[in-house]
C-alpha cells in the first residue's frame, strides 16, 4: 500500500476530504521525524512506538578502494509494534503480495 492508497481508504472511511487527510498525514510524519530528530521517542498504547537506536562505531569497508573505512556511533529510526499489534498480524494467514511504488494493483 502506497501512501495515496491510505490516504484514500481514510478519507473512504471516514469521509474527510482526501486533501485533509493528505495534510493530516503528512503533518504526522514531518511530527515523528522531528520528535526522533531531536532525541525523543514516541509511544502510542495499542499501536506501537518510534524510538531510536543506537549504532555504535565500527570499522566498514571501501570495496571499490580496498580500504578500511571508520564508521562512527550513530542513531536510527524504528519502530517497535504493541503486542496487541504483533498480536494481529500473526493471525495473517498469507500476506497480499506486495505491488511496488509506481505498480497497479488492478491487472
Amino acid at each position: 500500500m502506497r501512501k495515496a492508497d491510505l490516504v484514500n481508504k481514510i478519507s473512504d472511511k471516514t469521509g474527510i476530504p482526501k486533501v485533509d487527510v493528505l495534510v493530516t498525514l503528512e503533518t504526522m510524519f514531518k511530527e515523528v521525524k522531528d520528535t526522533l530528530s531531536s532525541g525523543e521517542n514516541i509511544y502510542i498504547r495499542g499501536f506501537g512506538s518510534f524510538i531510536t537506536k543506537k549504532r555504535a562505531a565500527k570499522i566498514g569497508r571501501n570495496i571499490k578502494k580496498n580500504v578500511a573505512v571508520h564508521i562512527p556511533e550513530h542513531y536510527i529510526p524504528a519502530f517497535k509494534p504493541a503486542k496487541e499489534f504483533t498480536a494481529e498480524v500473526k493471525k495473517l494467514v498469507e500476506p497480499k503480495p506486495d505491488n511496488g511504488p509506481g505498480e497497479d494493483g488492478d491487472d
